[in-house]
């Protein structure tokens, strides 16, 4: 049976392991089963693994690793370790948590200044856009760019719509835009280029709190339209 992943070299203490070369959910919980299991059954000289959307970058201190009589190398004899782990993981691939994430979000006007511009490009209505973009569960596949944002995917192709032209120098913490066919949450004031069409009041980011980030990778949520006033109203409770 051939091999659902491939291993390359990073450097000389690293190793990748690539899924496939396309994001889907199937592809996420593969990278996601093979995290944990690392994390949970260390091999000697581990030292941390970086998942991404399809890979696995799994790091090692080579000067720590004995290397055992049949292998050329010390890269040889961590595939080997990897390669073994991998067989043993039976994970439900299709297994999907119970528990959405209810993100509440205020479309439109100041909060979604971009809105009325997605609905224009794909032919829609401001309320079309909304009712689809709120319309289902979403999987975020990674955490990263700012801390707390998610990268989630899946958004209809009725609603995609590629990036500003020119970034904005300013995007107020819980803007959601959507760039392409992903969609995310900015959890803090930082410059960027997605399409505005929302604000949560929630805080994505919370550096007192364990953990610090409200989201992370492989949790579903779902998007609430709500208005002004509950908007007002739940951003000050979140501060």
């Amino acid at each position: 049976m051939s091999k659902s992943y491939t291993l390359y070299p990073l450097g000389d203490s690293a190793v990748l392991i690539q899924f496939a070369d396309f994001v889907s959910e199937k592809v996420h919980r593969q990278v996601t089963d093979m995290t944990m299991r690392l994390e949970r059954e260390p091999f000697m000289g581990w030292i941390e693994c970086i998942p991404s959307f399809t890979s696995i970058a799994v790091y090692y201190d080579f000067h720590k690793i004995e290397k055992p009589d049949g292998f050329d190398t010390v890269y040889a004899y961590v595939c080997s370790m990897l390669e073994q782990r991998m067989e043993a993981n039976t994970a439900d691939e299709n297994l999907r948590p119970s528990e959405v994430a209810d993100i509440p979000v205020c479309y439109g006007g100041e909060y979604g200044p971009d809105l009325e511009e997605v609905a224009l490009k794909n032919h829609l209505s401001p309320m079309d856009v909304v009712k689809i973009h709120s319309g289902q569960d979403y999987l975020i596949y990674a955490i990263g760019f700012a801390p707390g944002f998610p990268y989630v995917g899946g958004i209809p192709e009725q609603i995609a719509t590629q990036r500003r032209k020119t970034p904005r120098l300013r995007i107020p913490a819980g803007s959601v835009g959507i760039a392409g066919t992903q969609t995310g949450i900015y959890p803090i004031e930082t410059p960027g280029g997605w399409q505005i069409i929302g604000r949560t009041p929630l805080a994505l980011f919370r550096p007192g709190a364990e953990p610090p980030t409200l989201l992370k990778s492989g949790q579903y949520i779902r998007f609430r339209p709500i208005q002004a006033e509950e908007y007002e109203r739940l951003r000050e409770v979140s501060l």
